[in-house]
């Protein structure tokens, strides 16, 4: 068995998605040994497929006043964003009912605040993270533009542009032809759109993170391929981690599984509302167009973004268990709005994608230590933010690993919320 070391500064982090990967070298810059243990490589889950947003100002959740009422069009929609595998349904029911709630117009600056706390410094920390990498080049500025086919389509008095006014997120409305300037490949039939300023984009999202768990392993961390099958505290305070590898023992774990977390911490009587949110991406190889920022067409609701192996085109929402078989038809729909998008779009060659989003009610991740075993912190469920949160929830972690207070109000994050 693998021992703690005798100052208690050793740690294991269960997950190496982006969010893992930014907590062990947050943890390392407190002076923790750190080992990284997933089943797969670094990045290669949910961290490797997302659309590449790296938005500091993110804080609209998903659940708004009046969303419940869009759900039957987008399920009869064949092109729509959301589908239910209704043998999955009653096992939803418990998570759905807290994420209506959770829309509720009172309970939205509070969760605006929150969400806003954990991204506005993204872009900044991971260019920290990647400096001297040789790869800085991984994160890019951008515009994220919100693109509409109707000349008033942009309009600021929707509660989601609302929301990001009072916190002073910069937008600027602009026209079709403005708009077709700053994207020449857009299809003339998008008539107005937002652009929010200040933003950043991953030009290949996997690459970040095997670039940061790389860096990490030069600082002295080790990385361990295996299947974590369960946590054993410890009389002395330590955690016995038994993975297909062998038994690990340390002072701290951190867990950041991910949709696994759940099903990983239900033995210890943690109860957390994580449901597997599945996206898909369709990625076409030789696109012949390009985005020059991120664009979201929140009509389609979906994503496309100019990356290193393409256009990714990325989003839908399908509710099912952890293991249930991707449904590839969700990646499918993006030919079709990809070329709506882009009329000359090549769509040939296109490739498929499935990832399991860790996504809780109000679309606020559970960060903190679990109640009766303090040495044990959480770090998931981000939802569709993984990417762009990943860097603060890992300095978070190290804080209150090495003792210290964040200036954060963590409350939002609790473990106990539910």
């Amino acid at each position: 068995m693998n021992k703690p070391s005798p100052d208690g500064r050793d740690a294991v982090v269960v997950g190496a998605g982006m969010v893992g990967i930014c907590t062990a070298l947050s943890l390392q810059a407190k002076g923790f040994r750190v080992r990284l243990v997933d089943r797969d490589g670094p990045a290669e889950g949910a961290s490797s497929g997302n659309a590449g947003v790296i938005s500091p100002w993110s804080c609209v959740p998903q659940s708004l006043p009046g969303v419940l009422t869009m759900v039957p069009k987008w399920l009869l929609d064949p092109l729509g964003p959301v589908r239910v595998r209704w043998l999955y349904a009653p096992r939803l029911l418990p998570w759905l009912v807290r994420f209506i709630r959770a829309g509720g117009a009172d309970r939205l600056p509070a969760i605006g605040d929150a969400m806003m706390a954990l991204n506005r410094y993204s872009v900044d920390l991971f260019r920290e993270h990647l400096d001297g990498t040789g790869r800085e080049d991984l994160v890019q500025d951008s515009l994220y533009v919100h693109v509409y086919r109707d000349a008033t389509g942009a309009n600021l008095n929707d509660i989601s542009w609302r929301m990001r006014s009072e916190r002073n997120v910069p937008l600027q409305v602009i026209n079709g032809d403005e708009l077709h300037e700053i994207e020449p490949d857009l299809s003339p039939d998008y008539k107005s759109a937002v652009l929010i300023k200040d933003q950043g984009r991953a030009v290949n999202p996997e690459a970040i993170g095997k670039t940061l768990a790389d860096r990490m392993v030069r600082q002295g961390g080790d990385l361990v391929r295996a299947d974590v099958q369960r946590l054993r505290p410890q009389p002395d305070g330590s955690v016995i981690v038994d993975t297909t590898a062998g038994e690990l023992s340390a002072s701290l774990v951190v867990v950041s599984a991910g949709v696994w977390t759940r099903e990983l911490l239900a033995p210890l009587g943690v109860r957390l509302l994580i449901e597997a949110e599945r996206g898909y991406h369709l990625v076409f190889p030789d696109p012949g167009v390009t985005a020059r920022n991120t664009i979201m067409d929140p009509g389609g609701r979906f994503v496309a973004n100019s990356m290193a192996m393409g256009m990714r085109c990325a989003g839908t929402s399908e509710w099912a268990s952890i293991d249930a078989p991707p449904d590839y038809r969700r990646a499918d729909i993006f030919a079709t709005l990809g070329k709506r998008l882009f009329p000359a779009l090549n769509t040939e060659g296109a490739k498929p994608w499935m990832g399991r989003r860790p996504t809780t009610p109000d679309s606020l991740p559970y960060i903190g230590p679990l109640p009766d075993y303090p040495n044990i912190i959480v770090a998931a469920g981000h939802a569709h933010l993984g990417l762009t949160g990943a860097p603060m929830t890992g300095r978070l972690v190290s804080q209150i690993a090495a003792g210290e207070t964040p200036n954060t109000d963590m409350s939002p994050y609790s473990l106990t919320r539910y």
